[in-house]
């Protein structure tokens, strides 16, 4: 129970997470995995859920989220066939974003900081509200997400972010 509600905790913090998977992801390694928003790995790297192997069944909550991740037919296949997920499957399957074409762990870590700024780009206190929201759409009821965008526009709104955002398109907008 308490690495369920770690990693669901970590799913649910208001920043982008990424797993760099470097080498092998097995068991709750894996399942750590499907706790991160995004995911990207090296072409040497393996993901398995081994859990059909030594007589269990995933309880970090990894199951559940790789439903949410590849869909109930892929996750059923993954877990019962405890697959072996090279790089190229994993994407193929969309468990991952991206393979990286470094395996230099220093290069790695750089060419994964590279890829997220895309996302990170920008007001942290938009970001966070973003994220926000995507967790809201996941997790609520259709109103109530509905609800938290509307409470969390309303923070945003007439905002320093907001109002340096308008400054700058009314440039662009002539």
């Amino acid at each position: 129970m308490f690495m369920q509600n770690t990693l669901t905790r970590l799913m649910r913090l208001p920043l982008i997470s990424i797993a760099l998977i470097q080498g092998w992801a097995l068991g709750g390694g894996a399942e750590f995995t499907t706790a991160c928003d995004f995911r990207l790995m090296t072409k040497e790297s393996n993901i398995r859920f081994v859990h059909k192997e030594i007589g269990i069944v995933p309880s970090w909550g990894g199951a559940t989220r790789l439903v949410e991740i590849i869909g109930s037919r892929q996750a059923l296949k993954v877990l019962t066939g405890a697959l072996k997920l090279d790089s190229q499957k994993a994407l193929n399957l969309r468990m991952v974003e991206e393979v990286l074409q470094s395996s230099d762990e220093t290069q790695c870590l750089e060419e994964a900081k590279e890829w997220l700024k895309q996302f990170i780009d920008g007001p942290p206190e938009v970001i966070r509200a973003l994220k926000k929201s995507v967790t809201a759409g996941k997790e609520l009821c259709f109103e109530e997400a509905l609800q938290v965008e509307r409470d969390l526009l309303g923070t945003l709104w007439g905002g320093p972010a907001n109002i340096e955002a308008i400054a700058r398109r009314g440039k662009y907008c002539k």
